[in-house]
């Protein structure tokens, strides 16, 4: 083998080397996306099922409520046409973009409003905050409300790590290629630096 061959294959050689290096560095930086990316979409099915969990025990609170004959039938009608709105708004995960984000949080800002004011009228019946099934309500939506603001806190976190990742060279060259796309964050109602109070 002649001097020039030699010299050619050691080129050759680094050329593969280097490309095999940058090959690894672009599955990594890929993978690492794409992995961030199923972290965001499973900490927003958490949630969706907290959101679910408050959702469910409306028809029951309601339920309760009816019992009251000169309970306000508009109180109740706005509780269950704001359920019903929060419920028909379903995000999916691959679309989390600030706008959607921003739908979801005003139809789910509208049902706690709702029941903020049921809540507020049941201050005038004695007898229905003592009712033992109320009481069992009240425990669970306090429970329920508190699940929100973590889960909310932990999607948060998620969506601020990957849009973190994917503003900076090289994940930002990347992402496109990976379809991995800045994510919508819940964001603080104003007044609404603490946790919502349940009361009855």
């Amino acid at each position: 083998m002649g001097k020039t061959a030699k010299i050619l294959l050691i080129v050759f050689g680094a050329f593969v080397v280097i490309i095999g290096m940058l090959v690894m560095w672009f599955v990594g930086v890929y993978n690492t996306l794409q992995e961030m990316d199923e972290d965001v979409a499973g900490k927003w099915a958490q949630v969706e099922n907290v959101y679910q969990r408050r959702s469910d025990l409306i028809p029951n609170l309601v339920n309760t409520v009816k019992g009251y004959a000169d309970f306000e039938q508009e109180t109740l009608t706005g509780v269950i046409e704001a359920r019903s709105k929060a419920t028909s708004i379903n995000i999916d995960p691959s679309n989390l973009s600030p706008a959607a984000i921003s739908q979801f949080q005003s139809a789910q800002d509208g049902l706690g409003s709702a029941l903020s004011r049921l809540l507020v009228t049941i201050e005038r019946y004695p007898d229905l905050k003592a009712n033992q099934n109320f009481l069992e309500l009240q425990s669970q939506l306090e429970g329920t409300e508190n699940r929100i603001a973590v889960e909310r806190k932990r999607f948060n976190d998620a969506v601020q790590t990957l849009n973190a990742k994917i503003r900076k060279i090289p994940a930002s060259m990347i992402a496109p290629m990976a379809g991995v796309e800045r994510k919508g964050y819940f964001e603080a109602d104003e007044g609404a630096e603490k946790v919502p109070e349940v009361k009855f």
